[in-house]
């Protein structure tokens, strides 16, 4: 019975989680057709995707100390309420400028379903539970990387570009539905007394002097930048430099992706073994090792997709232990104000990730080298701030559970 119920939970928070992702995702194979449609250039079209990031990012901010203060809820609907409606005047848009409005409402909409369920793990649950349960979230979170862009490649053939809005919007009243049936509130009137926007200020105040904290946040962080230079080198890699087909690349693409997802399963039965703060360090000191073998490998000229493959499929399982485990962490010592630090993590990992992508670009000539020292220096700098942060660390209460 415990157990249907954690799956049941991490269902539906997963999907909350899912729709700001899937609203970029399915979107992406749209684009050159809204440019055509609409008479824009590249540049604007592409800048809907930026601003639908940016508000996405910032809006965590504001719903995490929200629902500290009013619930979890009541945010939720308001964020998903948002989105459906600029999801409808994204569909019903006539010229660029106004999309790209409607897009930066649209993820400020998102940033709801990005925030809030990382602090309903943390009001129900600590240590081995809660790794477990951010695990199987991330779980039905990391299907939409896979599924999103076919589905919206689909909708598009049978309805044009305008479909992709109808359908997100679709997807968020069904995500409204889901709080109002089957998630119940976890933040109590009693724990909300505390809080308010003075809190809030003095609640980031807090995280942003907490080293222990921000140094957890950059782990998860570093991995995630990783990954988000490879989300944005790959394409070019995988398809001009070694010849792959679009099909081709997107199982490649996948194939990494299983052993992240299908590594981070075990998060919580190895959490409960051997603690935490023992799995983050030998994860993420795997990962960087694998990465660095990797770095060494193009150094020394080497130039093999299969290797390229392999090896990131090695450190991914690997970063499938240590994202969904850190972030577990970073907010076990935070549980009255659950939100705000869940919010300052997402936003942090986000604009580090963003951050990553802009710096390899400058870099970027669609050989392998320049995407792979980005990598690497990601989880290169992961390792060094997991021994960092995590030397001698005397809160690994899990292990104690284990020996005890």
């Amino acid at each position: 019975m415990f157990f249907s119920r954690f799956l049941k939970l991490a269902l539906i928070l997963g999907l909350l989680s899912a729709i700001g992702p899937f609203a970029i995702d399915m979107y992406l194979p749209a684009l050159p057709d809204i440019g055509r449609s609409l008479g824009a250039e590249v540049g604007a079209v592409q800048f809907s995707l930026t601003a639908f990031f940016l508000s996405l990012g910032v809006g965590q901010l504001l719903y995490g100390p929200v629902s500290d203060m009013v619930g979890r809820k009541p945010p939720l609907y308001f964020g998903l309420v948002l989105f459906t409606l600029a999801s409808v005047g994204c569909a019903l848009a006539t010229d660029i400028e106004t999309l790209v409005a409607l897009r930066f409402l649209q993820g400020l909409g998102a940033a709801a379903g990005m925030a809030i369920p990382r602090a309903v793990v943390r009001d129900l649950h600590t240590g081995a539970d809660a790794a477990r349960l951010m695990s199987l979230l991330m779980l039905v979170f990391s299907v939409s990387p896979i599924l999103a862009p076919l589905a919206g490649s689909g909708v598009i053939a049978l309805t044009g570009w305008r479909g992709v809005f109808w359908a997100v919007a679709l997807a968020s009243v069904a995500g409204l539905a889901l709080i109002y049936g089957a998630l119940d509130e976890t933040r109590t009137k009693a724990q909300r007394v505390e809080s308010s926007f003075g809190s809030a200020l003095r609640a980031y105040g807090v995280l942003l002097r907490d080293w222990h904290y921000l140094g957890l946040v950059g782990i998860g962080a570093t991995a995630m930048a990783g990954f988000f230079v490879y989300l944005a080198g790959s394409p070019f890699v995988l398809i001009n430099h070694y010849g792959l087909t679009p099909t081709q690349y997107s199982l490649a693409f996948s194939f990494n992706a299983i052993a992240f997802i299908g590594a981070s399963q075990f998060t919580g039965a190895m959490g409960q073994r051997f603690g935490l703060v023992r799995l983050v360090k030998a994860a993420a000191t795997a990962s960087g090792l694998t990465m660095a073998l990797l770095l060494g490998y193009y150094l020394l000229g080497g130039d093999e997709l299969a290797v390229l493959i392999t090896l990131y499929f090695i450190a991914s399982g690997f970063m499938g232990l240590v994202i969904p485990t850190a972030s577990v962490l970073a907010l076990e010592k935070h549980g009255a104000i659950a939100g705000t630090a869940s919010a300052l993590l997402g936003t942090l990992q986000m604009l580090l990730g963003a951050a990553a992508m802009g710096i390899v670009s400058l870099f970027a000539n669609g050989k392998p080298l320049p995407m792979v020292i980005g990598m690497a220096c990601g989880a290169l700098l992961g390792v060094l701030l997991t021994w960092v942060t995590l030397s001698g660390d005397p809160h690994d209460l899990l292990a104690a559970e284990a020996h005890g």
